[in-house]
Order: structure tokens, then C-alpha cells, then sequence
């Protein structure tokens, strides 16, 4: 029996909702239905809410700070070399490249079946991708498909010379 994809969730607020989790993982569709529950469903959320844009562009600019800084600390030490672009393309890149890589050893070796020697390949696959628009390009892909993804880069997403690690 297939494990079932639309889930009934009575939320913190008292609102009951129809929860579509066909998205996520079989194995990971009940804990996320039981986390909606522990919160106020979609249209009392966004009533709670302030509407102030200044309010809303002064929280993300806050949380592209700390991304950056969490980025920028985890490329240092991955030993991962400076992206090639514009300055707001290297930062947007450098945090999506941070986002993918992480993700997909999460997906590959945690949950999946990769070895510590094989994601170590991968990683030094990833060090020669330097140009930011490539990992912008890449910002939505599945973590899973990183592997792939490396392969399918052309020579104008790597640079000419060697890098000095």
C-alpha cells in the first residue's frame, strides 16, 4: 500500500487544512504533517503578518546576512576557491553553492548510498565550477543530481588554469 499523499492537519490555529505532501519523501510525509500541525495554517499565518515592506525587506536583508556569513565560512573551510561573476552574482552564487553541496551530501551520503571516497571526488569536482553563474543556474536542481550536474558543466564554467589548493 502506497504511503498516501494528501494528509488532513488541524492546525495550532484551530483551522483544519488538506495538506498535499506528494512532494515530499514517503518516509518523511508524517513528521511534516504532524510539524504543520504544531503551527497556524497558510491564512493565518499571513494574517499575523505585518504587512510593512520596510519591515520585510529589513528581515531579509538579515537573513541574506547570516546565509552569507554561513556561506562564506563553509566555503573556507571546504577549502573552496572564489567565485567568478559580478559582486551580487558571486554573493547569490556563493550562497547557492553552499545550499546545493550541502544538501546533496546530505542526500547522497546520510540518507543515500554514496561513500566518503566517492563524495570526496565529488567535492573536488566542485571546486573547479568558479563561475557564479553556473550555480545560479543550479539554485533549484535536485541535491541528488549534483553528480550529474558536475559532468554535464562545460570548460566555460571551470577556469584555464590550475587551481592552487
Amino acid at each position: 500500500m502506497a504511503v498516501k499523499k494528501f494528509w488532513t492537519v488541524d492546525h495550532a490555529c484551530g483551522h483544519t487544512a488538506e495538506a498535499d505532501l506528494s512532494d515530499r519523501p514517503a518516509d518523511r510525509r508524517a513528521g511534516y504533517a504532524r510539524w504543520l500541525a504544531g503551527r497556524d495554517c497558510a491564512d493565518c499565518w499571513r494574517a499575523s503578518r505585518p504587512e510593512d515592506p520596510a519591515a520585510t525587506a529589513e528581515w531579509l536583508a538579515k537573513q541574506r546576512v547570516t546565509e552569507q556569513a554561513e556561506a562564506e565560512a563553509w566555503s573556507a573551510q571546504y577549502r573552496m576557491p572564489p567565485l567568478d561573476g559580478t559582486d551580487r552574482a558571486v554573493a547569490w552564487a556563493t550562497r547557492c553553492r553552499h545550499q546545493l553541496v550541502s544538501s546533496a551530501y546530505t542526500a547522497l551520503v546520510v540518507e543515500g548510498t554514496t561513500s566518503e571516497a566517492e563524495w570526496e571526488a565529488i567535492e573536488n569536482a566542485v571546486r573547479p565550477l568558479t563561475r557564479a553563474g553556473w550555480w545560479l543556474d543550479q539554485r533549484d536542481a535536485d541535491p541528488a543530481d549534483l553528480p550529474e550536474l558536475l559532468e554535464a558543466a562545460s570548460t566555460s564554467d571551470r577556469p584555464t588554469e590550475n587551481p592552487h589548493f
